[in-house]
């Protein structure tokens, strides 16, 4: 048996309108891992609702990072309790807001969402992989790959198979905004560092993400 953990990006929960087609096959992906006596774990993210929401209260209000944090945390668990309730019996019962707690329970699933201000879900992901004892984290997102700079702005950004968390960190930064776009947040990055963590960043395809469950090669970036 092993542990995993996954942080789903809301970006690919829900882009425009929610991805029903994704989430289909996520779940099965999902369900056949578990199928093996494995146990996984799910922090959701918050994508575009938390950014639009953010835009918009920052164009009417001036808006302290904190509370920008608070409502992308409201998004998350919104977006967490969608994934909980698409998995049913076979999930825990509740989303999990406390990564750090351990949580008594026979079910393989475990849904969390975000926590704390400061940082994204995906240092949220980072904490439940250390509660549960899983030494990778996939990250799912809208990108394949991570670059060595922005691809939307730069035409001869390079993308990146494999890379430590020095050089990672280096590319990053190391300092947390609200609604800020990297493949993973530093926070999140510093911490799986102190861990010892591999995290795989990769895209939206459920067979793809298959391959990276069962440890085979697949397309994405691999941070060590």
């Amino acid at each position: 048996m092993q542990s995993v953990v996954i942080s789903v990006g809301g970006s690919i929960i829900i882009p425009k309108a929610l991805d029903v087609e994704f989430l289909i096959e996520f779940k099965k992906a999902i369900l056949d891992f578990v199928s093996k006596g494995n146990k996984i774990g799910i922090v959701a993210g918050g994508g575009n609702i938390c950014r639009e929401y953010n835009l918009a209260a920052s164009e009417v209000s001036q808006i302290s990072e904190v509370d920008l944090d608070w409502m992308g945390i409201a998004a998350t668990k919104l977006n967490a309790e969608l994934l909980r309730v698409i998995f049913g019996d076979a999930a825990y019962e509740k989303v999990i807001n406390n990564p750090k707690l351990s949580v008594k329970s026979k079910k393989k699933i475990l849904i969390g969402s975000g926590w704390k201000p400061g940082c994204s879900s995906d240092r949220d992901a980072v904490l439940l992989a250390k509660t549960l004892g899983a030494k990778t984290l996939i990250n799912m997102s809208n990108i394949d790959y991570a670059y060595d700079k922005d691809p939307r702005m730069f035409s001869d950004a390079k993308k990146i198979e494999k890379i430590s968390w020095k050089d990672f960190l280096k590319i990053t930064g190391d300092k947390w905004v609200p609604g800020m776009h990297v493949p993973f947040d530093p926070e999140a990055s510093k911490l799986a560092q102190k861990y010892k963590m591999k995290v795989i960043i990769l895209g939206k395809d459920t067979r793809n993400f298959s391959r990276a469950l069962q440890e085979l090669p697949c397309r994405g970036t691999e941070i060590y």
